[in-house]
């Protein structure tokens, strides 16, 4: 059980979530643990095998606080949340985009663009660390897929439609993942990366980097849920029945930042250990408790960074992103922005 940044994080088998009056009361065994006031919290994340109260989850949706169901490896199950905010015509506009390909298109290409321009700072920044140069061949390697990424970008304008820019993202994806592992310095080969793969992930760098995927995929239905957006409706990512499409197109320029940056120097500093990784029958890897506290304590102390937004020109935390990115999304589908602003890390 930890609360970091108003949002408590409940891993321990066997919890069980009640209400007493308006506090949130975390019982095991029949004995109350804990109590946290529910105007002190902005988001509850439950891992594995945590039962709720219907009481409780009346509280949460009242105060509008998302409960959100996730499994022992932090694969999403469930969400549970209160009355819709924001109003209907932004969600009808939100619709009506959707629907229409060359609107579709022209959110894509600003999803895509920055994705892609923020894997490429990753990598050039990775490139600049990288002391032994010629030596080891991993410097040129990734300023090299760095500038095919640059090519990919100078064709986003030119693509038609969604799914010729949909292609171009898997292009950009293929070379990005083809030499993330240089980036990673693991001290057991056990943490290594050579290729993307999930669904489940087969080894412990993937099942890092999907676990700190879904971390950014709640938090941004969350953004959009909470400006008013419907995070099910998406432009890059189609309707799928029980797939948050809009909250997957907003973490897609995210995920260099947040999270690819952030598992690459867990890695590399030591904080997590390939034993705390276990190969499942079936050939999934799964992280142990150990390994996800410090992975959410890592999540956390990352969220609190700040940098300055490039659109807003404000300094705000790291964590304030997705946020911020569905505020601006909200904002130009009201008209109040001629174009989506999307974040392009400097």
């Amino acid at each position: 059980m930890r609360k970091l940044l108003n949002t408590l994080y409940l891993q321990t088998e066997g919890l069980y979530l009640g209400r007493d009056g308006d506090t949130v009361d975390v019982r095991q065994d029949g004995k109350t643990l804990r109590r946290f006031p529910i105007h002190t919290l902005d988001a509850v994340v439950c891992f594995g095998r945590v039962g709720a109260s219907p009481a409780l989850m009346g509280l949460c949706g009242e105060a509008g606080v998302g409960l959100t169901f996730l499994s022992e490896h932090g694969r999403f199950r469930a969400r549970v949340v209160g009355r819709t905010q924001g109003n209907v015509l932004l969600r009808r506009e939100q619709y009506r985009r959707a629907d229409c390909p060359r609107a579709s298109a022209d959110l894509t290409r600003a999803f895509v663009s920055a994705k892609i321009a923020n894997a490429r700072t990753v990598l050039l920044r990775g490139a600049r660390r990288d002391g032994s140069g010629a030596e080891s061949g991993i410097g040129d390697a990734l300023s090299g897929a760095a500038l095919r990424l640059a090519y990919i970008l100078r064709a986003l304008p030119a693509a038609p439609d969604v799914d010729t820019l949909r292609g171009r993202e898997g292009e950009a994806a293929a070379v990005y993942f083809g030499v993330y592992g240089a980036l990673l310095c693991p001290a057991d080969d056990a943490l290594r990366f050579t290729t993307r793969n999930r669904r489940p992930p087969r080894d412990a760098a993937n099942a890092l980097l999907s676990f700190l995927y879904t971390l950014l995929r709640t938090e941004c239905a969350a953004a959009c849920e909470a400006v008013g957006l419907d995070p099910c409706v998406g432009f890059l990512h189609r309707d799928r029945p029980g797939r948050e499409s809009l909250a997957l197109d907003l973490m897609e320029e995210l995920r260099p930042v947040l999270a690819d940056r952030l598992a690459a120097t867990l890695i590399n500093r030591g904080q997590v250990k390939a034993r705390g990784f276990t190969t499942e029958d079936g050939g999934g890897v799964t992280m142990d408790d150990k390994t996800r506290k410090t992975v959410l304590t890592a999540w956390q102390e990352r969220k609190r960074e700040e940098l300055t937004h490039p659109f807003l020109s404000e300094k705000c935390p790291l964590g304030l992103l997705p946020h911020l990115q569905a505020m601006l999304l909200a904002r130009h589908l009201r008209g109040d922005l001629d174009g989506y602003p999307p974040f392009v890390w400097k």
